[in-house]
């Protein structure tokens, strides 16, 4: 994953994965930080933690 500001975005880049099972059960998961995950992009000089997950219908 990449992460970086541009203006006032935050623009986040993650690869596509082979569609898997949530845990639910309930969708299918194609991308995924599985949990939080803390970048090296800050805001007022903390870094921003991002936790992600890119479903699709089952």
């Amino acid at each position: 994953m990449t992460v970086e500001i541009r203006g006032n975005k935050l623009c986040i880049e993650i690869d596509l994965e082979k569609p898997t099972l949530s845990a639910s059960r309930k969708t299918l998961v194609v991308a995924s930080t599985r949990g939080n995950a803390v970048t090296a992009v800050e805001v007022d000089g903390k870094p921003v933690t991002i936790g992600l997950n890119a479903y699709i219908k089952r």
